[in-house]
């Protein structure tokens, strides 16, 4: 994905499509299940060979630019996004369902607009491990965000 208006016609496209039946991986960057879509947006290199700091910082640098500027653009269309900390979903006795259990993996924290059609959209940025790539997410899910 190259820029902005990219990443929102990823968005509308995964808002739109029809949930899948059965967990359904679309490519590297793509997946989901009953229930949700997830996608990743933009992803950094990976810190296998290089985990410097100056290194760290610039690509963390770039997927929160790339971030705010989507964010900013669905500012605009729906307003302001709800803060949902992800931390009590690893808390919870019960495993939270996905995406919510993909993204408390690999995110602190989700930006989420609710749509009128039952389903929202949450907006992330996660990293499996200190090697692996940052990623900006977008996360399509129904019924209620908890938390």
């Amino acid at each position: 994905m190259s820029g902005t208006d990219d990443r929102l016609a990823i968005v509308d496209e995964v808002l739109a499509a029809p949930f899948p039946e059965a967990d359904t991986k679309v490519g590297g960057e793509r997946w989901g299940g009953p229930g949700h879509h997830l996608c990743v947006l933009k992803a950094s290199q990976d810190f296998w060979d290089d985990r410097s700091e100056e290194v760290v910082e610039a690509a963390e640098e770039e997927i929160e630019a790339a971030r705010d500027a989507l964010v900013a653009a669905l500012r605009e269309r729906w307003g302001d996004p709800r803060e949902v900390d992800l931390t009590p979903f690893l808390m919870a006795d019960a495993p939270a369902p996905d995406p919510q259990a993909f993204l408390c993996g690999v995110a602190g924290g989700m930006l989420v607009w609710p749509r009128p059609d039952g389903r929202w959209l949450a907006i992330a940025i996660g990293q499996a491990d200190a090697e692996f790539a940052i990623m900006l997410l977008a996360a399509v899910g129904e019924g209620p965000v908890g938390a």
